[in-house]
């Protein structure tokens, strides 16, 4: 096997931890191979326990502690320098020296990259063939949070989406391949930097539809008599955050006008301030951590996906399908998925219709809509297949 060096900014998780599933499956596909030797942050405590399962995977690694705190107030510094947050917040000295000794001990001619922030560290090795994965288009992320946010920090988002954009366009004219999770977030990015357009692309996420199955036993996790909407999601995560809080505050009370047994589980881990808040609503439910989503899944009346802020394929809303769950999605959270609205999901825009299209799964129960969303994902999302689109960028001379 081949020697290949694998950058990713936040370590992949088991295959059950959604917000990292792309890079993990990224990781098990390259370790069946090559040889990879793997440089990544841990930014929270609980993924330590996880390194192991990593580690397995590689020929060698690297785990950088990352203080998110610390690293957000040592990124502010790229404002007076006028470059990117990001970059420096993802900057560490003791990961660029590790990765300049497995480059020189193993002789590494292939890169692959997770995500634009860590495109830095292979910036001194034009001589290997450098495949970014950009998963998404993070810079206009950035600029819809300006677009949300008021002064100061709609100013801040602004800075570094315009910053970020600029160091996108020079990675990926740089690199041999800059990928992306969708046809749409690819043609996005073409229109943004015309110059690459021979070099962008995209592969789709998978699920593993094995494991996401609504086959097995799953005990019920809600109360007796409770109509349960589900959301599903990392709730640190702004877009996240604005998207239950647009459906508890707004949504979800013309529902329980109708539907007193009607209950609105989220469902994630890292519950933010504004999270744990609502649940002060009458008939909010935060969870916060739990060890398995499925049960949630198998036993809702309905999963929600209300994104009013969306960038690339949303991970909750495949499995969701692959739980043969119906799934009512705003048209940001369905952007890039190849589902068709009123037959394998419901597709609702505006507060109104959304309430809408939930009250109608809660009077009748569309299980036909579930049959036919899992069917979908098993045909079009299967990371194997998917994840061959790599494999071409790769070995391409």
């Amino acid at each position: 096997m081949d020697d290949l060096l694998l950058l990713i900014h936040r370590m992949p998780y088991p295959p059950n931890k959604g917000d990292k599933i792309r890079s993990y499956h990224l990781l098990k596909h390259l370790a069946q191979r090559y040889r990879v030797h793997l440089a990544t942050f841990i930014d929270d405590a609980d993924d330590w326990q996880h390194v192991p399962t990593v580690q397995a995977l590689c020929a060698s690694s690297h785990f950088a502690p990352l203080h998110p705190k610390l690293a957000r107030l040592r990124s502010l510094g790229a404002l007076l320098a006028n470059r990117s947050l990001s970059l420096d917040y993802y900057r560490d000295a003791g990961l660029a020296r590790w990765t300049a000794q497995a480059m020189a001990s193993h002789h590494i001619s292939r890169i692959v990259v997770f995500s634009s922030a860590m495109a830095q560290y292979a910036e001194p090795y034009a001589q290997a063939r450098r495949v970014v994965d950009f998963c998404d288009v993070d810079s206009d992320k950035w600029r819809q949070y300006a677009e949300q946010k008021s002064w100061p920090m709609n100013m801040l988002y602004r800075h570094e989406a315009r910053q970020l954009l600029a160091y996108e366009r020079t990675v990926a004219l740089s690199c041999d391949a800059a990928l992306f999770v969708s046809a749409p977030e690819a043609d996005l990015f073409k229109q943004l930097a015309p110059e690459s357009a021979d070099r962008i692309g995209y592969f789709n996420n998978g699920v593993d539809t094995d494991y996401f199955s609504p086959a097995r036993q799953y005990d019920d996790p809600f109360g007796a008599g409770e109509r349960a909407i589900v959301f599903t999601g990392a709730m640190d995560y702004w877009p996240n955050i604005d998207a239950v809080a647009w459906f508890a505050n707004t949504i979800f009370p013309l529902l329980r006008s109708r539907f007193g047994d009607a209950r609105f589980y989220i469902v994630g881990a890292r519950p933010s301030a504004a999270v744990l808040a609502l649940a002060q609503l009458p008939g909010v439910m935060v969870t916060g951590t739990v060890p398995d989503v499925r049960p949630y899944l198998a036993h809702a009346a309905v999963a929600v996906a209300p994104l009013r802020i969306a960038r690339g394929i949303q991970n909750k809303v495949l499995e969701a399908m692959a739980m043969g769950c119906a799934v009512v999605v705003s048209p940001q959270a369905l952007e890039g998925i190849e589902a068709t609205p009123g037959v394998d999901v419901l597709l609702a825009d505006g507060a109104d219709t959304f309430a809408d299209q939930v009250a109608s799964l809660l009077l009748s129960p569309q299980d036909a809509i579930g049959a036919i969303a899992r069917a979908t994902v098993q045909q079009r999302y299967s990371w194997p297949s998917n994840l061959a689109h790599i494999d071409a960028r790769l070995e391409c001379t």
